[in-house]
């Protein structure tokens, strides 16, 4: 009979995988680095979600592949700031969440907690409305159904009880894979224009002198770093058993860097195909003005000429959804446990979080009509961009510090970016707010 936990159990509460992960001593290089592998799979699922998909699709169809560098520019901000994430949690042995606590006021915490919370239902919102249009698209149930539906995947949550963080990182790695597959395929059928993707890589500033250019760009930017990642990273990366002096505190950032580095690249091949295949598909073919998801889904069959296209993107948006879900039910547990020192069953966790998103995606789409999940897309994200210049500003001031950080502080060049992304960013998300009140 399957009975819930009382207790909090891995491989989703913190305190339960600390150091769970051995990296033996004597191992070759290659083998260490496998060891290290996967803290950043699980932040990178956060770049590809559901809510990343609209933005891409819409920048695609609309202006070819010009805005493909945006995608280029923001994934590296992104890299920049999930290894100093990283970095903090190595260096400190303390999330961003808890570091927060010890560091800012009781009146600060408590408003940062709730921020974050705000955002992780945000960020559970998009998954939801992301699983249940898939599962619209595929399978021809109400989009209210799917929504409904989307609620039996907190058993499969609850069902990885105790089993273990490198099985999650494998199943999350699958899901990354079979997203990544799938659009390779799609992009085999679509044949887009290389040399006008080369080209789209290339900084063309004069493209964004068009007002809803500049609105796609920041969209595609706002989405692309995503505010529970940056409380996620810092604490998974403890899962892996190393030494205490520096020196294996430096070898183990020398070989995270690569993994955030490698899994982020991946992401960003992930929503450059996203964005090239909505050009190739849409734009000069008298479809420049598809918006959504499920305008793209429709299309995709008579334009490529084979109902696999279709199909294969309905697959890749529900792995995309359903992968999301377990790093939000991780990072809620990271930020009660940061910001409160609050602990509770997982499964309760997940279960509090799930609702407060089925909620509001009920509602809306009852209200709304099934037609609206785009609108609901875009309102979770302009959630999300208010919550990110709160967990940014932490996060870029904590390692900066040398008291902090010790040898590992930032240097001056990466300080002086990392403030300025932390600028350009928080202007960009309030331009979006602006755009959408």
């Amino acid at each position: 009979m399957f009975k819930l936990p009382k207790t909090a159990t891995a491989p989703f509460c913190p305190s339960e995988v600390h150091g769970s992960v051995a990296v033996t001593p004597g191992l070759s290089r290659w083998k260490k680095a496998l060891v290290f592998f996967g803290p950043g799979l699980l932040v990178s699922v956060g770049y590809m979600d559901p809510g990343n998909w609209a933005t891409d699709i819409e920048a695609g169809a609309r202006y070819g592949y010009a805005l493909l560098f945006v995608v280029l520019l923001a994934s590296l901000a992104a890299m920049l700031l999930q290894v100093l994430s990283m970095k903090l949690g190595i260096a400190t042995g303390k999330d961003l969440a808890r570091m927060s606590r010890e560091h800012y006021g009781r009146r600060t915490n408590v408003l940062l907690w709730l921020l974050a919370e705000l955002a992780i239902v945000a960020c559970d919102l998009a998954e939801v409305l992301g699983c249940a249009l898939a599962l619209h698209l595929l399978f021809g149930c109400s989009v209210l159904t799917g929504v409904v539906l989307t609620a039996a995947s907190t058993l499969i949550v609850i069902g990885l009880k105790g089993k273990g963080f490198r099985n999650l990182e494998a199943i999350v790695l699958a899901l990354i894979g079979t997203i990544a597959l799938c659009y390779f395929i799609e992009l085999w059928m679509a044949k887009p224009d290389w040399a006008a993707v080369r080209e789209g890589l290339i900084p063309s500033w004069h493209v964004t002198q068009d007002r809803d250019a500049m609105y796609l760009a920041i969209g595609i930017l706002g989405a692309t770093v995503m505010p529970h990642n940056l409380y996620l990273h810092s604490s998974i990366v403890q899962t892996r058993r190393i030494g205490s002096d520096e020196a294996a505190r430096g070898e183990a950032i020398r070989f995270l860097t690569f993994d955030t580095i490698g899994s982020l690249f991946l992401a960003m091949l992930v929503n450059g195909a996203i964005l090239v295949l909505a050009a190739s598909a849409f734009h000069g073919t008298g479809y420049a003005d598809v918006a959504s998801i499920e305008d793209a889904y429709r299309l995709l069959e008579p334009i490529v000429g084979t109902a696999a296209a279709a199909t294969l993107f309905g697959v890749a948006l529900l792995a995309a959804g359903q992968s999301s879900t377990f790093t939000g039910t991780i990072a809620g547990q990271i930020i009660m446990e940061g910001f409160l020192d609050l602990k509770m069953p997982c499964w309760r966790r997940h279960i509090i979080t799930r609702v407060l998103a089925l909620v509001p995606a009920l509602i809306g789409v009852a209200i709304l009509g099934e037609h609206s999940v785009g609108t609901l897309l875009v309102l979770s994200q302009v959630v999300l961009s208010l919550q990110l210049p709160f967990a940014l500003f932490p996060l870029v001031q904590f390692t900066s510090r040398r008291t902090i950080m010790g040898r590992f502080v930032n240097g001056p060049l990466t300080k002086l970016v990392a403030w300025t992304l932390f600028a350009a960013i928080s202007a960009a998300n309030l331009w979006l707010l602006s755009q959408f009140i």
